[in-house]
């Protein structure tokens, strides 16, 4: 349960590198200029907020390929309830129960259906982007109708501190923070590693696995749901293709990052590092001219050799 590892050494070795590549060889310097550092301060924390999830989840042995749809169901509860006129504060819970609900309903299929996760997030995933297209006809919904500027919900979501300093990189590194500190310093952490290392092993030391698992799957409920209205209220709409690419997205975030596919292996920091790692990729490249619809190619390969550097490193049994 080491914080620190080779595998985020070498994260962040390569982060340095891009980092500096970008800095020097981007046109007139754009990286560092404060509209592009603004604009990924915005950017970033929509997935960095769900790879801290999805890669807790990863860390306990299992996988949520449902975060796709689950964060325009909880985006389209949100926008509903405000042109419904229901309180903020009742929205806001709402919204969230909302991702709870669907990650326990996760869990469940899980743990008590006897289910590979691939196969019933996979099921979960079609699931709810059918029922929500239906009841959204496909048609996007502005907010900005049934939501003053300036309310207290969008200052807490979207704001700006001081000069632009966008609230959504505070919200990520908040997070990043309870998340870590729950999963590297509190019991219910060894619990989430243990069941990811040996399930079998975690219940014969009376860890209730089941119980770790289904807890993994509502935080990566609640966190999308989160993330779905700071989505919403930057957009400031609702769209039916909110979240696809998301699940993908953050299980490569959590790879680059040094979490294991098998389970067991893992940390908070190195997922914050390899969402960092991803997006600062992505946006130093279409900087540099790349073809905006080739990016994913380099991302691709970029994960690849990741995966590649962190299966051999604990090959030769360093973590």
């Amino acid at each position: 349960m080491r914080i620190f590892s080779y595998k985020i050494t070498f994260t962040i070795i390569v982060f340095i590198i891009l980092l500096l590549v970008f800095i020097f060889f981007t046109p007139n310097h754009i990286f560092l200029k404060t509209e592009n550092l603004g604009a990924l301060g915005k950017l970033m924390p929509d997935l960095g907020i769900i790879a801290l999830g999805a890669g807790t989840l990863m860390i306990s042995g299992e996988f949520d390929l449902s975060v796709g749809s689950i964060i325009p169901t909880s985006s389209f509860v949100f926008v509903k309830l405000l042109e419904w006129g229901a309180p903020l504060f009742i929205v806001l819970l709402i919204t969230l129960l909302t991702g709870a609900l669907m990650g326990t309903f996760n869990g469940l299929l899980v743990v008590k259906g006897n289910l590979p996760s691939f196969i019933a997030t996979l099921g979960t995933m079609m699931f709810w982007r059918g029922i929500l297209y239906v009841a959204c006809r496909m048609m996007p919904i502005g907010i900005r109708a049934y939501l003053e500027p300036g309310l207290w919900l969008e200052n807490m979501f979207t704001g700006t501190l001081g000069n632009g300093f966008p609230v959504q990189i505070l919200w990520f590194i908040g997070f990043s923070i309870i998340l870590g500190l729950i999963v590297h310093f509190h019991r219910f952490g060894n619990w989430i590693y243990v069941t990811g290392d040996n399930k079998i092993a975690a219940r014969a030391m009376g860890i209730n696995t089941d119980m770790v698992k289904t807890v993994c799957y509502i935080i990566v409920g609640v966190l999308c749901s989160f993330m779905s209205m700071m989505q919403a209220l930057r957009l400031e709409s609702f769209a039916a293709t909110q979240g696809i690419g998301y699940e993908l997205k953050a299980i490569a975030s959590s790879v680059v990052g040094g979490t294991s596919l098998m389970g067991g292996i893992g940390s908070i920091p190195g997922i914050f590092l390899g969402t960092l790692t991803i997006q600062i990729l992505e946006n130093g490249l279409i900087l540099m001219g790349a073809p905006v619809f080739g990016i994913n190619a380099f991302i691709g390969v970029g994960i690849i050799l990741f995966a590649i550097l962190h299966i051999n490193v604990e090959r030769i049994g360093l973590r």
